[in-house]
Formats: structure tokens, sequence, C-alpha cells
């Protein structure tokens, strides 16, 4: 069952889909992930919907958002700020907790990509998550850009972006937009993974609210809660290196897992058996849900 519902976000409306497992019996609360959707995304029609179904799959309710600016939810189109899609998820746990299907004390945090980041970020100041599971993640914004722009041509390409644009909004007060595609590279035959509904262009100020983001500075407050780093080897967007660092600056708590895969979606075609497999393990043992052995 699908509940499209909203909440409110520092003034913001925002739009959220709660699942909850056909399974479920009446009165039952049951554990439950908040997921996360990447850059400029959306909840809908994208590679977070098919985490969402997974995770519903496997016997949890699952509350999907549209942070503000994206999809669904209010917000300026694109005005993407790292601190504020943190504040956006503490306000889903806050909204999400007071459901009837779900268990307040068994909330979890994932995302993608972007919103692995976040999630992480949100678990490591925010005793109230449960769990933590990021996807082909990133925790340190300058060092993950510079793994996306590797070569000294394209470094200087989009460090002089961000100086173009903190310069035009000096003198013109207002924001410089740039293609999405120009502050995160996407090879054209993965662009197919995207949402229809994502926005392909931003303004600089979310390439240097990225930047500065550091999920890293805050992963080891997350134990003694679980924590599990999932990200495919074959990783050509984010930089595979991004999730092996936190490991070894998380608790712990942490697993980190680098299963063979060819693109920055795991539950892609091919590649959504296996992930299936590995997560729905890590997940009995380390957050199970009352329903795993009927999902």
């Amino acid at each position: 069952m699908e509940h499209p519902l909203s909440f409110m976000s520092d003034g913001l409306k925002l739009s959220g889909v709660l699942h909850v497992p056909d399974s479920r019996k009446p009165g039952q609360r049951l554990p439950t992930f908040i997921v996360l959707h990447g850059f400029v995304g959306t909840k809908d029609k994208s590679h977070v919907e098919l985490v969402a179904r997974m995770l519903e799959e496997f016997g949890y309710c699952v509350f999907r958002i549209d942070f503000r600016g994206c999809g669904q939810s209010e917000g300026a189109r694109g005005e993407v700020r790292c601190f504020d899609q943190v504040a956006d998820t503490r306000n889903a746990l806050t909204f999400i907790a007071q459901r009837e299907e779900v268990d307040p004390d068994c909330i979890g945090v994932t995302g993608h990509s972007f919103g692995a980041a976040v999630a992480i970020f949100t678990g490591g100041v925010d005793l109230r998550v449960a769990c933590v599971l990021s996807l082909c993640g990133w925790g340190d914004g300058e060092r993950k850009f510079r793994g996306q722009h590797p070569t000294p041509e394209a470094w200087a390409k989009f460090t002089g972006i961000l100086e173009e644009g903190r310069r035009h909004r000096a003198e013109t007060g207002e924001s410089m937009w740039v293609s999405r595609f120009d502050v995160v590279p996407i090879p054209e035959e993965l662009r197919k993974n995207l949402s229809p509904h994502a926005q392909f262009e931003v303004p600089v100020e979310t390439a240097i609210s990225m930047y500065h983001f550091r999920a890293e500075d805050v992963v080891a407050d997350i134990a003694p809660r679980p924590l599990l780093l999932f990200h495919t080897a074959g990783d050509v967007i984010t930089p595979m290196e991004q999730s092996i660092s936190l490991f070894q600056k998380a608790g712990a708590n942490a697993e980190l897992m680098i299963p063979t895969g060819v693109s920055h979606f795991p539950l892609s075609d091919e590649d959504a058996p296996h992930t299936r497999a590995l997560i729905s393990a890590w997940l009995k043992k380390f957050f199970p849900t009352p329903l795993s052995d009927s999902a």
C-alpha cells in the first residue's frame, strides 16, 4: 500500500509517499526507512523509488520524500543546500514517527549518491536515526569533485565555474545557472537511470554547498548504530574511494560492501539481483523486521 503524504520543513510543504507492506498486521508497528533521492532528483520514477520498493518487499515501511525545491515539494527549484536537506530529513523523521504503522524507535535513513551523503550526516547528528544504509555515497565534497573531474583541464574548468559563479553573484546579486552535468558528470549511457522529473540546471551555489559538505566529519558518531556503506566497484560517477574513506573513519558498527558492478545505479537491471541479496542479508542481521520471513 502507498499513501501520498505531506509534511512541513522550515515552513515549506514537502511531498512524500509512505509504503506499507501488505503483510503488516493491524496495529503492528514496523521498522521503517526514510529514503533520500540523489542530486536534484525526485522520489518518483527514480532509482530511489526502486530502493523504496525493494525495502517494502523486504518487510519495512518506507517513506520516500522529495527534498525542498525538488519534485512535488515546495521551495525554489534547484536551490539545493546540503544542510537544508539534512533539516528536511530530520523533519521527515519527526513526522513519520507519529504514524501508527511506524515503530518510532526503529527508523533508519537510506539514500543514493547525494542522498547517501545526507543520510550519513543525518545519522551522525541525530540520535533518533536507528540505522544508516548508504548506496554509492560520498563523505568529502571537495575530494569527491576532484575524483569526478580528474584531469587538470577538467578540474580547472570546474573550479573556474565556481569562481565565475561567485563573481556573478557579487556583481549582479543573482545566481549563475549551469548544467547539472558540469557539476556531476554522468556518462550518456547512464543518464537513462535519472528520473524524467529530475532537474538539469542548478545554480552554482548548489555546487559550492556540496563542495564544503563533509559527512566524514560525523560518520564516527553513528556508532554503535548499524551503518552499511554499499558501493559498486565499477562506479564511474561517484569515486569508490569515498565509501572506503568513510569506512576507515566510521566506528566498529560499520560494514563496507564493494560488490562487482558496472554502474552508479546498483538496482539497475543487471546489478539488482546481486544488490538485493547482499542488502537483504545485512538487514536481517543488523536491522531486522518481523516481516522478513514472510517477505
